[in-house]
């Protein structure tokens, strides 16, 4: 019987035993395990439960986030993005329909008619609350803050302004017309121009509004998920069935059932949400935009035709934007929105404006094409346009809210469910692949 003891390496001598070459060759501690685990019936079923439950788990989750994402969505472009817009409207409607107020004020020379008077002061007061609730859509340090900040201030200048011009017209003064000229310049080239890039602004916002309320990066990925964690069930089952001899599986046939019922009521909510989105900027978000830029125009002629007569001549740049604006308004009357009739009223105040010029360049009849201008027959057809935009507006804006608030329907419910259900069939998977192990033990 040998006595002699077998010599062990010395550490540090860079000998290594056999264990530890099987275990190097073997790989990492986790991939051993994984490993040992796929040599075995109870092993394989073990790593079957733990990949449909983490799939589950992941289904869970991102439907919980992709619910959320779409309601955050939806929630931020009807409470911010598009009342945004609706104030910048309201900013540039009221501070174009003050310009052309105190411009017919003006005319009538002297002091003015209280009713144009109150018009003006209640424009310029339109315009104030419209600023500060934007003020308070527009986040922080935006360009639409920046816009907001600047219109403003031009606003105090300008009606400094306006109010020179008053007092001289009412004294007679031809300086008051150097006064009401610069205060429209004032609005026409600085408060306009901000409040329509104020519009731009608001718009993009609705835009990227839409896109964020669609999510469709999340839906994508929420889709191959649920068709994955669809088909690793199906698997799951032929795997039990052919090893097992049992047909069905009864926990993993429920989750089975589950996951189609999240998959389709997933499907049925978000598509019923893109539907009311798709008819919120249909009926909505578009036309609000066509109506508004129509209103704009049919403001822009008027005041360009007080300014042009109140200029007595010094400068025909007035009725050349008129004659630019005319024909575009045609086009934008023609709006699906609107009546027919509107169309005729415009064109009623095209050849009352017509006859304005004529009386004034041709006839030299300023009086008579200043009491045309400013007379009930022109006002009230020019205010028939007016009215059936703001009407149209008012129909579209209710139109716009209804659907977005529809389109919000069921995504709270899918955020909770969502995560859920998936948790119930993470437990029934568990509790069909534990069936199956306990008959190994």
């Amino acid at each position: 019987m040998s006595t002699a003891v077998e010599a062990r390496p010395a550490p540090g001598t860079g000998v290594t035993t056999r264990t530890t070459e099987t275990a190097a060759r073997r790989g990492p501690g986790l991939f051993r395990r994984l490993g040992d685990l796929r040599r075995s019936s109870p092993g394989r079923l073990q790593l079957l439960l733990a990949a449909l439950i983490a799939a589950g788990l992941i289904t869970g989750l991102f439907a919980g986030i992709t619910a959320a994402a779409a309601n955050s969505g939806t929630t931020e472009l009807g409470n911010r993005a598009q009342p945004l817009l609706v104030q910048a409207e309201a900013i540039y409607y009221g501070l174009a329909d003050a310009d052309t107020t105190a411009a017919q004020a003006f005319l009538a020379g002297g002091l003015e008619p209280a009713a144009l008077t109150d018009r003006y002061n209640k424009d310029l007061a339109k315009a104030t609350t419209a600023l500060t609730e934007a003020a308070r859509l527009a986040p922080a340090d935006s360009e639409a803050a920046a816009a907001i900040q600047q219109i403003s201030g031009g606003v105090a200048r300008y009606t400094a302004l306006v109010a020179t011009a008053r007092a001289d017209n009412r004294q007679g003064l031809p300086v008051g017309a150097s006064y009401l000229s610069a205060a429209s310049t004032l609005n026409r080239e600085t408060l306009l121009p901000q409040a329509s890039s104020l519009f731009g602004i608001a718009q993009q916002e609705v835009d990227r509004g839409y896109g964020s309320a669609k999510s469709p990066g999340w839906i994508t990925l929420l889709t191959f998920l649920i068709l994955g964690l669809l088909v690793a069930l199906v698997l799951a089952q032929r795997y039990l069935s052919r090893h097992t001899h049992r047909t069905f599986n009864v926990p993993l046939v429920a989750a089975t059932i589950l996951t189609i019922l999240l998959g389709v009521g997933a499907a049925t909510i978000l598509i019923t949400q893109h539907r009311h989105l798709a008819d919120a900027e249909e009926t909505g978000s578009t036309p609000i935009a066509e109506l508004a830029d129509a209103r704009i125009l049919a403001l822009q002629e008027r005041g360009d035709e007080a300014l042009t007569l109140a200029l007595h001549g010094s400068s025909d740049e007035p009725e050349q934007r008129w004659q630019k604006a005319e024909p575009e308004l045609t086009e934008a009357l023609k709006n699906s929105y609107l009546p027919g009739s509107v169309l005729t009223a415009h064109t009623a105040y095209a050849d009352a404006h017509k006859e304005v010029r004529r009386l004034d360049e041709t006839v030299g009849d300023y009086d008579g094409a200043v009491k045309l201008a400013i007379g009930t027959e022109t006002t009230t057809s020019f205010e028939t346009v007016t009215n059936a935009i703001g009407t149209a507006l008012d129909e579209r804006k209710a139109a716009f809210t209804s659907e977005i608030d529809k389109a919000g329907n069921g995504l709270t419910a899918l955020t909770i469910l969502g995560p859920l259900v998936a948790l119930i069939i993470c437990a029934l998977a568990f509790a069909g692949i534990r069936a199956r192990l306990e008959e190994y033990r």
